[in-house]
């Protein structure tokens, strides 16, 4: 596909808007993708990366090559979610800690957007698509409900959360950062993230050495992980379209369980960073929550996402 400057730099923000999508544990940047209208070039680009590649690299050169995998597209997208990774990481990490109800106000509204904008995708319901909306709304909540990994820091434990993540990532309706939380690993791994780019910055090379390991490991799972899952994930589009949507959006309503905002800690954990963090929590009325609720303003930032996410795709459809 030939593209002008103009459309490589409208692909970075895409590539921008999904990695911001993929820090916040409420909406997927594979939503992103799919209302951005990137989602199948995507997956075709990812499955171009095969031995059909390393072929045509080694009897036809780098320049068929590259053709061959997109390489442009690949440049301009990942380039801009690597920039929102590594600007937000620290942000979200540190949202996380000091203004946690917002923040799960956000990514509440967030998912009640995601959950129109997929399931309005199904182009036809029947009782086939609703069984698969209840399965996969029964298997989100049923996973919401398991007690995190006590080892997170775990060096195989956290290959294999990269490994899924970038799966969900991928999805149209389901937010990797969402599932790094269920597998106790989110804070683990986007403090590490923004360490490791602060130990770069500051030129602490010894730091950088010490965080390299974890967010290498990480990264190689996310490669393994998207190189599989991608192909099986293009195969159920093309057969079962509908129903796959159908469950994603169960996936969504079923996770609104670990998002909401107002929480309960029955136990706390020391993290990679000695610090105390939350371990196991439990929902709450705000009406229950000790301290200042901030409900009001939880609800109007939780608006705030939903229409967000809406004008996004309303600006994507004019495109």
């Amino acid at each position: 596909m030939e593209r002008s400057i103009k459309d490589y730099i409208f692909l970075s923000l895409k590539g921008i808007a999904m990695g911001a999508a993929d820090v916040v544990p409420g909406v997927s940047g594979g939503t992103i993708a799919f209302i951005t209208g990137i989602y199948e070039e995507l997956l075709n680009t990812i499955n171009s990366v095969n031995l059909e590649a390393l072929k045509k690299l080694k009897s036809e050169g780098l320049k068929s090559f590259w053709n061959h995998i997109n390489g442009n597209f690949i440049v301009a997208l990942f380039l801009g979610i690597a920039i929102s990774v590594v600007s937000l990481a620290k942000l979200m990490t540190y949202l996380m800690a000091n203004h946690a109800v917002l923040l799960w106000a956000s990514f509440f509204g967030l998912i009640i957007a995601s959950i129109y904008l997929v399931g309005k995708k199904v182009v036809k319901w029947d009782i086939s698509k609703i069984i698969g909306l209840i399965i996969g709304t029964s298997i989100a909540f049923y996973i919401t409900l398991l007690p995190p990994m006590e080892n997170p820091n775990a060096l195989w434990y956290i290959f294999l959360s990269g490994a899924i993540a970038i799966c969900a990532m991928i999805l149209p309706g389901i937010s990797g950062a969402f599932i790094l939380i269920i597998l106790g690993t989110y804070s683990l791994v986007l403090g590490t993230i923004s360490d490791f780019f602060s130990a770069i910055k500051s030129m602490n090379f010894t730091e950088v050495l010490k965080h390299l390991k974890i967010v290498a490991i990480f990264g190689s799972g996310c490669i393994v992980g998207l190189l599989s899952f991608s192909k099986l994930l293009s195969w159920m589009f093309k057969k079962y379209h509908d129903l796959t949507i159908a469950i994603l959006t169960g996936f969504l309503i079923g996770s609104l369980n670990k998002i909401w905002p107002w929480k309960e800690t029955l136990s706390t954990r020391v993290n990679s960073h000695d610090q105390i963090v939350p371990f196991i929590q439990e929902n709450i009325l705000p009406s229950n929550f000790d301290g200042d609720n901030q409900l009001i303003l939880a609800i109007a930032i939780a608006l705030f996402g939903l229409g967000l996410i809406l004008v996004l795709e309303k600006v994507a459809n004019k495109e």
